[in-house]
């Protein structure tokens, strides 16, 4: 299984970002899915989590984030709106099923003032 993160990139404070998680299997496959985040010097962070349909969000990014998923295309999406300096990470995607845990490579989210 793997998962191909994408959708990074620059934009202004204030601005939206859609990232892309594209699994090479079928989504439903797999019982939770998720969003992460690492910004420069810092551990990585949860930020978003769905399973069938449970939604959470970090405190964070509530309100200004969000996560779904498209099973006809084995997509899951990470919405982001309102995007703030501290936004600023490499975002990895995350699936898992049972104790197996997948991660995508992380793309790079630049948020400039």
């Amino acid at each position: 299984v793997q998962l191909q993160a994408s959708g990074g990139g620059l934009v202004q404070t204030g601005g939206s970002l859609r990232l892309s998680c594209a699994a090479s299997t079928n989504i439903l496959y797999f019982n939770h899915v998720a969003w992460y985040r690492q910004a420069p010097g810092k551990s990585r962070e949860l930020i978003a989590q769905l399973s069938g349909r449970y939604r959470d969000y970090a405190d964070s990014v509530k309100g200004r984030f969000t996560i779904s998923s498209d099973s006809a295309e084995n997509k899951v999406y990470l919405q982001m709106n309102g995007l703030q300096s501290e936004d600023t990470a490499v975002y990895f995607c995350n699936a898992r099923r049972a104790l197996d845990i997948f991660w995508g490579q992380g793309t790079l989210v630049t948020v400039s003032s």
